[in-house]
């Protein structure tokens, strides 16, 4: 398939020379930390690929913040900060969740005087219980699962530069939100959102995600690859966190280990496969930033928008 006539395509190796700098500020061990189960990611691919991508960050937040006191001059308004939000998106099992708190740790240390903040969109999902009284447990992770009422709220905030303000944590360990639990959000300068919706638009909203977002990420790979590495990370838990009792899988990991596999092939199949062709890949061009992986998690080809 060709590139979107409104990108500039670069292979890896091109990306890599647009900015180059001899130190990294994270170590292999730190990226250990940082990767999502099953995600790949090497100090190759920071030098290579996001190092370049923070500089573009660190450009882009320069020219917001000028922009805003140009607009705050012209309204006669008193100036003040306006964070600056970073939306991430992609199908489950691509890699989102590496690439956030990838760039949560790079603006981090090279901006150490500016504060990074990081959520997932995850906390607005409806409870268990109300996504059952709505008949829509099947339907998680659709764009009717979410309270976006709830995160639109939120997001006019956080950008209204309101203290302390509440994002409900969601559990992969118990599949539900986490009651009177929360992350809490306070004047960032730059906020990271990862989330599978970041990019969408619902059809009964009037007001987006992305219309609080100034710079989009999009992490892309062929259908194939994103089900072999649910599968491979399925297995994988199977073998670790779902060992805990208290894990909403952890019944399932001490059954017919095939049986439990050919269940998370019925769920891709089912769930996650239509809800990406429907309503996560189409908002791919919408993004500012397309990061496509090929074999093992390797980045082959960045994607810039033009206009």
């Amino acid at each position: 398939m060709s590139d979107p006539i409104n990108y500039y395509a670069f292979k890896k190796d091109e990306w890599k020379d647009l900015y180059k700098l001899r130190s990294i500020p994270v170590t292999t061990g730190g990226l250990k930390q940082i990767k999502a189960f099953n995600d790949e990611i090497s100090i190759q691919d920071v030098r290579d690929v996001y190092i370049p991508i923070v500089h573009l960050l660190d450009l882009c937040t320069q020219n917001f913040n000028q922009w805003q006191k140009t607009k705050t001059a012209f309204l006669d308004k008193q100036d003040r900060k306006v964070p600056f939000i970073i939306g991430i998106s992609g199908s489950v099992a691509v890699g989102k969740s590496t690439t956030a708190r990838l760039l949560e740790v790079l603006l981090s240390r090279y901006f150490e005087d500016k504060k990074i903040q990081l959520i997932t969109t995850d906390g607005f999902l409806y409870n268990s219980a109300e996504l059952k009284r709505r008949g829509i447990m099947d339907r998680k992770g659709f764009p009717e699962s979410y309270d976006m009422k709830s995160l639109i709220n939120f997001l006019n905030e956080v950008k209204s530069g309101k203290h302390n303000v509440k994002a409900p944590v969601y559990s992969h360990d118990v599949y539900d939100i986490i009651p009177d639990k929360f992350d809490i959000i306070d004047q960032p300068d730059v906020l990271i959102i990862e989330g599978i919706n970041t990019l969408q638009l619902p059809s009964n909203q009037q007001i987006y995600v992305s219309d609080f977002t100034d710079f989009s990420i999009y992490i892309d790979a062929d259908d194939d690859l994103i089900e072999q590495w649910y599968i491979e990370r399925f297995e994988e838990l199977m073998d670790t966190a779902f060992q805990n009792p208290s894990n909403y899988y952890y019944e399932m990991a001490h059954t017919d280990r095939k049986k439990a596999i050919d269940t998370a092939k019925d769920v891709w199949q089912q769930i996650n496969l239509p809800n990406l062709l429907e309503n996560i890949k189409p908002t791919k061009t919408r993004a500012d930033l397309i990061i496509h992986k090929t074999d093992n998690h390797r980045i082959d080809k960045i994607l810039l928008r033009k206009y």
